[in-house]
């Protein structure tokens, strides 16, 4: 099979999601090196907790809680992404994953680059991303028309797209934050990227 054949690897994921983060720093770099691409989908885990009665880590018990948190920067340090823990944590991410699909509709590179915009907003310098104002100004530094994107928000289009991306999310079986979709093999988890890279190299085991 050519390079050019190779299916898209779809990656799952909430703007509010540590591991997701953790991910989205090193996912399109393992996926070129075996001719694949990567499909971005940013979803709201609000929703998919609620359908499958879940809940974010840190909010669980607290045994489990206090150990995510530790697991958070121990697996940041291990794959060496720089991160700060959020003063302010989870967030909603509505605004940030609209304002993604409606750049995406455009340019999809530009999507990309604001994706980890927000993504280091949040876990690098601590701004809340679930304010307008710092989605817009994230956007704005990228080059993106602010009045434009800020209509965009309330579009009806966008909040379409994305209730749709998440109803596919949970079609596809996805439960958390990332999901990696490989081929029809899921992969869940910033952990499993190992496991992901050598899927990749061999076609599967």
């Amino acid at each position: 099979m050519s390079e050019t054949d190779k299916a898209p690897i779809d990656f799952w994921f909430d703007f509010s999601s540590p591991y997701g983060y953790l991910l989205s720093e090193c996912i399109d770099e393992v996926a070129a090196r075996y001719g694949r691409k990567v499909r971005w989908h940013p979803i709201l885990l609000g929703v998919v907790f609620q359908a499958t009665g879940s809940a974010p880590l840190t909010l669980q018990n607290a045994t489990k809680a206090t150990y995510s948190v530790r697991d958070f920067a121990r697996s940041a340090r291990y794959m060496d992404v720089p991160y700060n823990p959020p003063s302010r944590f989870p967030l909603p991410t509505q605004n940030a994953a609209r304002a993604f699909y409606w750049l995406h509709s455009q340019d999809c590179a530009l999507a990309r680059r604001f994706a980890h915009g927000v993504y280091r907003a949040l876990f690098v310098d601590d701004r809340d991303i679930s304010a307008p104002d710092t989605v817009l100004e994230i956007a704005a530094n990228l080059g993106v028309d602010r009045n434009s994107l800020a209509a965009a928000l309330q579009s009806p289009e966008i909040k379409a797209r994305l209730k749709a991306e998440v109803e596919q999310a949970m079609q596809a079986g996805v439960f958390g934050s990332p999901h990696v979709l490989i081929d029809g093999e899921p992969f869940f988890g910033a952990d499993r990227l190992p496991q992901i890279e050598k899927w990749l190299a061999t076609g599967g085991f």
